[in-house]
Order: structure tokens, then sequence, then C-alpha cells
């Protein structure tokens, strides 16, 4: 299993060291950053994991570091500073901000923090390895079974399916029973479920004749989680 990281993004070098050694006591894996440039050149991890953000960095506002993770919702952040205001303190809990912790705070306080982020972190994971696992089910799905697809979630019985796609009855039938294993749908509300997250379109659209599923983007789906 690999280990959760704990990311540090301070410029005081004592400070980031008494971190580092708290969370190594507490079996997550620390990495520590001077500068906020630093941390946001590092490629994205793909395991639960949180940030610990100083707000008085010298290169990049705390604050404005958070602007820039804004679609980070895996790795949530937990602000640690020694200069706060109230302000400062509404501005960040309102952008998303796991805890705002001012210098010097409890050491059990901080690593409660951190285990109630890590948890967030491992559920915002799971729903994003969850929704690739169902684009890529409705990929494999064949032109006709997507369009099937989106009749069947707007509604439409087989009989009104197979008209509007100028198929017979049976045919629709077994392009449901396909699509329907493809998807691992267990039932219609099921159907529509998976449909909803995948921002598929109530009403297909109609191009040159044929009817065509309308996705939204990645970035749009995930918003629905």
């Amino acid at each position: 299993m690999t280990t959760p990281i704990v990311f540090i993004v301070d410029d005081d070098v004592s400070f980031r060291g008494f971190l580092k050694s708290l969370i190594e006591s507490a079996g997550w894996q620390p990495e520590t950053f001077a500068s906020a440039r630093e941390f946001l050149s590092r490629p994205r991890a793909l395991v639960p994991s949180c940030l610990l953000l100083d707000i008085g960095l010298p290169d990049i506002n705390g604050l404005d570091v958070q602007q820039r993770l804004a679609d980070r919702n895996d790795m949530p952040i937990i602000f640690i500073t020694g200069h706060a205001d109230v302000a400062m303190t509404v501005r960040a809990m309102k952008a998303g901000a796991a805890e705002f912790l001012t210098k010097p705070c409890k050491n059990d306080v901080l690593l409660e923090a951190i285990g109630h982020a890590m948890e967030q972190s491992t559920a915002a994971l799971h729903r994003e390895a969850e929704m690739q696992a169902l684009r890529a089910r409705y990929a494999a799905l064949s032109r006709r079974e997507q369009e099937v697809m989106v009749l069947v979630v707007a509604g439409r019985l087989n009989k009104q399916v197979g008209g509007e796609l100028g198929i017979s009855e049976i045919t629709v039938k077994a392009h449901r029973g396909k699509m329907m294993r493809k998807m691992n749908a267990r039932s219609l509300p099921d159907l529509v479920t998976m449909a909803a997250l995948l921002g598929l379109s109530a009403e297909p659209a109609r191009r040159g004749g044929r009817f065509f599923a309308m996705a939204a983007s990645p970035a749009a789906a995930d918003m629905r989680l």
C-alpha cells in the first residue's frame, strides 16, 4: 500500500524540519518545499495527500497558491501560519481549506486535521477512479448502443427508440441488453444515474438524420460528484 504524502510548504527551515519529524512519527510520508514555485513544479501525486501551507511565502502568497489548486479536491489544504487575520481565515475557508491553524499549534490538533484531510483525499481519489471507469465503459459502447442509451434514459420505450433510430423493436432490445451489460447497469434508475454523471443530454441531438449522445467534458462530469 502506498504511503499517503503530506506536502509541507513553508519558508521557515526549522519549522519545516519540525513538521517533517512529526509527520514521519505519525506514519505519513512528508515532502518539504521552501517556496510555492518549488512545490507547484512537482508532478501531481496519485496517492492520498494533503498540503500544509503557509500564508506568507516569499514568492507566492499562500492564498494565491490555494486559488491555483482550486481543481485539486484530492489534495485538501491545511493552512498553518503565524500571521493571520479574520479576513484571511474567512477567505481561505470559503475557498475550501480543510483547516486554518495558527503557529504554534498543538501537535494533536494538527495530526487530527491531517487525518481528516487524508480521509477526504482518499474519498476524492476513489470517486475519480470510479468516474474514469464509468467513462471507459461508456466509450466501449458501440455508436448504436450509445444512441440507444441516450434515448432510453430520456424515457423512450423500446418501440419509440426503434422508430426514432429506424430499427426494429427486437434490434433495440438486443442493443439495450448489450448496453446494460457493458455499463454494468442493474436497472433503469441505475443507468439514469450513470448518464447524469457522464453529463449525457436528456434529449439527444439529431445530426444528419442520426442521434448522437452529447457528453459533457470530464471536468464538467467531475463537478457533479
